[in-house]
Order: structure tokens, then C-alpha cells, then sequence
């Protein structure tokens, strides 16, 4: 049975997020996996490696997909194209080892924050727009307390139902640019709904409403105050996923 990879990107404003649900046909797995079924046969398979929340972005999600049916290479990605709607897209689909995991292989996983300075005619998908005047400089201080190995309870919706809150985050970065603000942070793996919380954590910093201290403080005590600063969806787009060396014998691209 072939294994490909494949990476895509997707506006999530119309999904229930990335996860198939029974209850629903607009989530990105979804669609994913009936263009696939159309193209491949009854018997595809999708797996993705981060399942991004309703209303979140992707820039390159990546997933892995298995079929019996054997097709050209080169028409993977443009069959799948045109059975996607217009707001998936496959960027490129690469053979891939029989034991190929989108999520249990990744190393890591990177996710970008967009907040806007200013309202925004173009952008209003896929931004946050703070009407406050944010100080980036304490914002950026801040998101370095969260590198590390650190426990995320204060972060994550429903802790008490994860089997671990022990994220390592390889970096955590605030960016700012003139019209935008961009958190960026690569990890592990992510808790549920822990980017935005953190987002929202540092735009309260940005804010002037908590001070270095207090980022400290939620990470060292457990806090349910962190879910009331959690940011839109709007703003978050899954921006990469790393694996390590893999013997991908192909790569077709659209």
C-alpha cells in the first residue's frame, strides 16, 4: 500500500478545525479525505501532524495519506487540487516509507501568531486586531520565559484531561514589524489551545496589565486566569512541522 506525504495549506475560517467529526463534514481532514476517496478509492487513509482548532490556519500542515490504488506520482497533488474547495490547497506530495506517521514522526512543530496594530480592510481572517497600544519590548521579554521544558497546566484547556502538561519549547520568539506584532513558538507538541493562551498572556503583558513577574508566576502555579486572555483563532496558522532525516524518494509539486 503506497504512502505519501503530503504538506498543504488552508485557510480555516470555514472548519471545525482539522479533526474529522462525526457531527460535521466542514473540518480540513474531512474534505482532505473525501477528494482522496475520489481520487484513490473508498479505502484512503489521512492522518495529519498537528490538529489545529477551528478557525486556525495552516501555511504547511503536513499529513500522511495510504491508499491500495497505485497512481502517477506527478498526478497526485493535481487530482487532489481539483477536488479540494478553494480554500485547501496541496503544495506538494513526496513518496514516503510504508511506516511514515505524520504526527509520531514530527520532531517539532512551529506555530505563528499574527497581531495587527491597526484594522484592517484585507486581513480581518487572519489577524488579531488589538485596538490597545501594545510594548512590544515587554512583550518580547516576556515569551522568552516560555523556552524551556516548562508545565503548561495554566495554558491548556481542560489539564486535568491530558496525560501530560509537559511541553518542551524550543524557542519562543516576538517579532515585531510596523503594522504587525508576530509571535512565533516551536515545541514538541502543543496542549490544546495553549498558542492562544500564551498569545493573549503576552498581549497582556503588551498592555501593561502584567509584569515579567506575573508570566512567571503562571507557569509556576497552576492559573485558570490565562483562559480568559485567550486570543481569537483568526490569528493562528500552523507554520511548519519538522521531521528528521527520511528516506523521501520523490517529491511532485503543483
Amino acid at each position: 500500500m503506497p504512502t505519501w506525504k503530503l504538506t498543504l495549506e488552508y485557510d480555516g475560517t470555514r472548519y471545525r478545525g482539522w479533526q474529522s467529526q462525526k457531527n460535521t463534514d466542514r473540518t480540513v481532514q474531512g474534505v482532505l479525505l473525501r477528494a482522496a476517496g475520489e481520487l484513490l478509492g473508498e479505502d484512503a487513509s489521512i492522518g495529519g501532524a498537528g490538529r489545529t482548532d477551528a478557525g486556525v490556519h495552516a501555511l504547511a500542515q503536513v499529513a500522511h495519506l495510504k491508499a491500495r490504488k497505485a497512481i502517477p506520482e506527478k498526478d497526485l497533488a493535481w487530482g487532489l487540487n481539483e477536488r479540494l474547495p478553494h480554500d485547501v490547497h496541496v503544495l506538494s506530495a513526496e513518496i514516503a516509507p510504508p511506516t511514515f506517521h505524520a504526527r509520531h514522526d514530527a520532531k517539532s512543530r512551529t506555530y505563528l501568531y499574527r497581531i495587527s496594530r491597526r484594522r484592517t480592510a484585507f486581513d480581518k481572517r487572519f489577524v488579531w486586531w488589538v485596538r490597545d497600544r501594545l510594548d512590544s519590548s515587554s512583550m518580547r521579554r516576556a515569551a522568552k520565559v516560555f523556552a524551556g521544558r516548562h508545565d503548561f497546566a495554566s495554558f491548556c484547556e481542560n489539564a486535568a484531561g491530558q496525560e501530560s502538561t509537559l511541553v518542551v519549547v524550543e524557542s519562543s520568539l516576538v517579532l515585531d514589524s510596523e503594522q504587525e506584532i508576530h509571535y512565533r513558538i516551536t515545541a514538541s507538541h502543543f496542549l490544546w489551545k495553549m498558542v492562544r493562551r500564551l498569545t493573549g498572556t503576552l498581549v497582556e503583558v503588551g498592555r501593561g496589565n502584567l509584569d515579567l513577574a506575573g508570566v512567571e508566576k503562571l507557569l509556576q502555579d497552576k492559573s485558570t486566569a490565562p483562559a480568559k486572555w485567550t486570543a481569537p483563532p483568526s490569528g493562528l496558522f500552523l507554520e511548519r512541522v519538522d521531521y528528521g532525516p527520511q528516506a523521501l524518494l520523490t517529491s511532485i509539486r503543483r
